[in-house]
């Protein structure tokens, strides 16, 4: 699939949105899953080096007591907020015994930064060091014992994040995806360079627009309803953002859209460059058997040093890794992050 093909796709199964708000949402106390009886959750907020403000929640098990203990910051999915997946798989970490915390990446959900709803492999990739820096001022937390989590495209962002910054112990990537291989060379690495250039004098001719007017376009928004006719991963992720399952209103991905130029940063830095040099820090990668994005997992474990391991989960797509918690392989999880972080 070509990077227009993949950017038409998407406009296809989704509407234009052209009137997205300049502020972050109000705030709403509606999350996706249920807190454990065993985790007490706490809101805070932290600056990454970019002078933005990230929301996040703080998960923390109630038995604790006065112990110091190991951190993890968890982000994604691509679009997502911290009440969706990041939350739910902070609420398993915590009920284990980590001190927790899931954010809302840069310009999106409760977290600053304008315009809204712009992604960055760069910023989103600092997003985590950030968390880092937050749990490492925790009395509570051993800042020699941090790990992250990176969900969907955040899992790419976690992989990059490990390999510049040494503080992160240990690294989990589950259901990942490379944004910036799949926006510059479509699903299946099928983009030629005409095809390319022609997507990026598109977004040339929409910073033009936007320059003129002065505000910025906003693309793809997802339909209240499918056609039918979409591709299964379309299905699959409007089965989790867009009804009761995983819908929250702040998400970009169940009520907003991204601004129309987002790709462009995507298309020209590629994020995985160093991931040899999370070595030796050991790393865990997790996807779904059935997945569409399987193969980015399996290309990021091919090019890591050791040590590292790769989970794939039978008959599991892509989003079933977002929430299902009987599939999702937190035991795994806590096993693996227990040897690494001693």
């Amino acid at each position: 699939m070509t990077a227009l093909a993949f950017l038409m796709i998407f406009s296809q199964a989704f509407a234009q949105n052209k009137n997205q708000d300049s502020k972050p949402m109000e705030t709403t106390e509606h999350y996706t899953f249920k807190l454990s009886d065993k985790v007490s959750r706490q809101k805070v907020s932290f600056k990454n080096r970019y002078g933005i403000t990230l929301s996040g929640d703080l998960y923390l098990p109630k038995n604790a007591g006065n112990r110091k203990l190991a951190g993890l910051a968890i982000g994604g999915p691509f679009g997502a907020v911290k009440e969706q997946s990041s939350g739910l798989y902070a609420n398993q970490m915590a009920e284990r015994g980590f001190a927790v915390v899931a954010f809302d990446p840069s310009y999106t959900g409760e977290s600053s930064g304008e315009p809204r709803n712009v992604a960055s492999p760069d910023i989103n990739t600092e997003d985590f060091s950030a968390a880092v820096d937050f749990l490492g001022l925790q009395k509570n937390v051993d800042r020699k014992k941090i790990g992250i989590i990176g969900i969907c495209g955040f899992g790419g962002f976690a992989l990059n994040a490990t390999a510049a910054d040494k503080r992160i112990k240990a690294v989990i990537a589950s259901t990942m995806y490379d944004m910036t291989r799949v926006m510059s060379k479509g699903y299946n690495d099928v983009v030629t360079l005409e095809e390319r250039t022609k997507t990026l004098e598109k977004l040339g001719e929409q910073r033009w627009k936007d320059a003129e007017t002065g505000t910025f376009a906003y693309g793809a928004k997802l339909n209240d309803d499918l056609k039918g006719n979409e591709p299964q991963f379309i299905k699959e992720y409007f089965d989790y953002y867009r009804t009761p399952r995983g819908y929250h209103e702040r998400s970009v991905n169940s009520t907003g859209a991204w601004t129309a130029t987002n790709a462009l940063s995507f298309m020209n830095m590629p994020i995985l460059s160093y991931i040899k040099e999370i070595s030796p820090r050991p790393v865990l990668i997790i996807a779904g058997e059935k997945a569409h994005s399987r193969y980015f997992s399996e290309t990021a474990f091919q090019n890591a040093n050791e040590p590292k391991e790769l989970v794939i989960v039978p008959n599991a797509v892509h989003v079933d890794l977002y929430d299902k918690v009987a599939i999702i392989p937190f035991d795994k999880m806590e096993e693996f992050l227990l040897k690494s972080l001693k």
